[in-house]
């Protein structure tokens, strides 16, 4: 739970107030309350709380909502990611307060109407996420009023409607915020194109050690790192170097070339990190792609921790066809700093190019690498003989890869998370491996070749497995769920994908629901043979005598070919009552669910096929993050915190 520590925040003493304007003591004899304490100590302890355990204390009793309510005038920090707040709820529960110092919210519901609330001067976190009905409006304001701000994260900014951002506004937002640290814009600046783009990255704050942006052109990528080269130049010693402390950065971009890697290496010889993604839309010519001689640029300072050159292949089936193993061979001879690798389209490296990987870095802990067509157990043949430590292991669509090279894996006895999606060669023999890794929490294995019987073992496993996804194993019935929850996972695991599974009906969901297992996210999208009794058998679960169907926050039964309009009713309160993400097809009955969303105004109801979520499979894998950067929800959800109706909470603290 994030909190900030009232003496760092300047927080006064407080005291609690009634609506009338009195002083209010939430323990005089009228409440009902045992014990007596002085508003100032219950106001002060309210103070420690996040905003969702206010919102539960402010349920019980209107004295404390009295003083619930006024403690939001000097909360040090304000957290709202489990639901997307309109204008008018934000609006009592963000009064006017100098003493806050961290915002996080889902703008998902707002517009440029709400700006005003969002950049306050007293700022120095700033997290908004879901900005697509804002225009870059936000930047200007949030450069004009928040010259303290230390981290930003802006995500998808004007997508919708067609809104715009203006080169003015980032400019203002560039030379406004002086004192930035973190500077994230997920969003594409490719509008933002302007003769002076680069330059006015020169005004940028002198401080910042990590820059991240959702997509920028080459052009303007090259431009602007041409300019960070000559400010290191002898000639501009008069003038500071740009991002002159640098230490993390994350791109993605149309094309990954040994042009753009020589010139970060010659501009940002502080980086640690390097994250870069291309998607062409064309196959590259030489010229605009990455070669063995580009790799040589990599670690030339030899203090990188972490990188990541992955090849997307969302508009086009295309790869680094120009890197063999030399390049590879040439990058680990300069890389055994790295803690964490990430290689995505390597189609020509074979198991001697990601051989030396492993056995040049002595201090790697996180290993992914994606379309690796050439990769075969032979990677792992020896590791046991290595001094790796690997917790995080991806190796998505290896198709070469089979059990024994996982069995091989299971060697790194301190695994946590292992992602092999899409290897088609991985049966039940790696999972009998798998089930020995006392650590694992995470463990997707979609599309593989595993059956029931596999699942007996690891269910009986001694680990706390928290997540584990088998989305297209075709293999798996109904019986899977009595395997998998007949043992002590069922205890742990809170995060389960079943989707694409032709073989699996109601009767397996019915048996899901009578273990009672308290699962946060559920997905059993487009299951042929899933219909209306799996959404009552849900709806009437009941979890160590909660409410109904209380512990499910998400439930994507998306293209499930027994779901009639009638499930749609089960979705309205009492049932379900902290589910935040559904996913329904949307042609089952138009009106009903528009009528549901409207009914549950924090209910985010997706019908067109789109995975619900914040992209958890690839964020909580922590390849890019500390583990210590985890979201306050995400370590709540982990914890098995109390089932509660945040909708309700947050009626009861406004009054309603």
């Amino acid at each position: 739970m994030n909190r900030v520590d009232e003496a760092e925040a300047g927080s006064p003493p407080a005291r609690c107030s009634s609506g009338s304007g009195q002083e209010a003591n939430p323990f005089d004899s009228s409440s009902g309350m045992e014990q007596h304490l002085p508003s100032t100590v219950m106001a002060t302890i309210l103070s420690k709380l996040d905003l969702r355990s206010l919102c539960s204390v402010a349920a019980t009793c209107r004295s404390l909502r009295a003083c619930a309510s006024h403690t939001l005038s000097f909360l040090p920090a304000f957290h709202l990611l489990e639901i997307a707040p309109t204008l008018d709820l934000l609006r009592p529960l963000l009064p006017p307060n100098p003493y806050l110092r961290s915002l996080k919210l889902d703008c998902s519901r707002l517009d440029d109407t709400s700006i005003g609330h969002l950049a306050r001067s007293s700022l120095q976190e700033l997290f908004l996420y879901n900005c697509e009905n804002l225009s870059g409006k936000l930047l200007f304001e949030v450069g004009r009023n928040c010259p303290d701000l230390r981290s930003l994260y802006l995500s998808s900014l004007a997508e919708h409607r067609r809104l715009s951002v203006l080169y003015a506004e980032l400019k203002e937002l560039i030379t406004g915020c002086s004192q930035l640290e973190s500077f994230s814009l997920l969003f594409d600046v490719a509008e933002l194109d302007h003769p002076e783009f680069a330059q006015i990255w020169a005004t940028a704050s002198d401080k910042l050690t990590s820059l991240e942006i959702g997509y920028i052109p080459i052009s303007m990528l090259i431009t602007l790192l041409v300019l960070v080269v000559e400010s290191r130049q002898p000639s501009h010693s008069m003038k500071p170097p740009i991002f002159p402390i640098l230490q993390k950065l994350s791109l993605s971009v149309d094309y990954i070339t040994d042009n753009l890697l020589s010139s970060i290496s010659s501009g940002l010889p502080s980086l640690t990190h390097l994250d870069l993604q291309d998607a062409p839309i064309v196959e590259p010519v030489v010229s605009s792609d990455l070669t063995n001689s580009g790799l040589q640029y990599i670690n030339r300072h030899g203090i990188m921790k972490h990188i990541s050159l992955v090849r997307s292949q969302e508009f086009l089936f295309t790869y680094f066809r120009r890197v063999n193993d030399l390049g590879i061979l040439l990058m680990s001879d300069a890389c055994s700093t790295l803690e964490s690798i990430s290689l995505g389209g390597f189609c020509r490296v074979t198991d001697t190019g990601f051989r030396a990987i492993i056995h040049s870095c002595n201090n790697l802990r996180k290993l992914r690498i994606s379309h690796g067509s050439q990769l075969t157990d032979l990677v792992f043949h020896d590791i046991s003989a290595t001094s790796l430590s690997l917790t995080h292991v991806s190796l998505r669509w290896c198709n070469l890869l089979t059990s024994i090279g996982v069995m091989r894996l299971s060697y790194n006895t301190d695994l946590t998370a292992v992602d092999l999606r899409d290897c088609r060669n991985i049966g039940n023999e790696a999972l009998e491996a798998l089930s020995h890794l006392r650590k694992l929490h995470t463990l997707l294995l979609d599309d593989t070749d595993i059956s029931d019987t596999s699942l007996w073992i690891l269910g009986r496993a001694k680990f706390a497995l928290a997540s584990l996804s088998l989305r297209g194993c075709r293999r798996l019935t109904d019986a899977c769920i009595s395997a998998l929850f007949g043992g002590s996972i069922r205890h742990c695991i809170q995060v389960l994908d079943l989707s694409r599974i032709p073989n699996l009906s109601d009767n397996g969901i019915l048996s899901l629901a009578k273990t009672r297992v308290p699962i946060v996210e559920l997905r059993i999208r487009e299951c042929p043979q899933i219909g209306d009794t799996s959404v009552m058998a849900l709806a009437s679960m009941q979890v160590e005598g909660g409410s109904f169907g209380s512990s499910l926050n998400l439930l994507d039964v998306y293209e499930c070919g027994g779901i009639t309009p009638l499930a749609i009713r089960w979705f309205k309160k009492p049932y379900f009552p902290r589910l935040r993400w559904l996913g329904v097809t949307g042609c089952l009955n138009r009106d009903m669910v528009d009528s549901l969303a409207r009914n549950r105004p924090f209910l985010h109801v997706a019908c067109r096929g789109e995975e619900l979520g914040a992209g958890y499979w690839d964020s909580s894998f922590g390849w890019y993050h500390n583990e210590d950067e985890m979201d306050e929800l995400e370590q709540w959800l982990l914890d098995g915190g109390p089932a509660s109706d945040e909708e309700d909470d947050m009626m009861e603290l406004l009054g309603n």
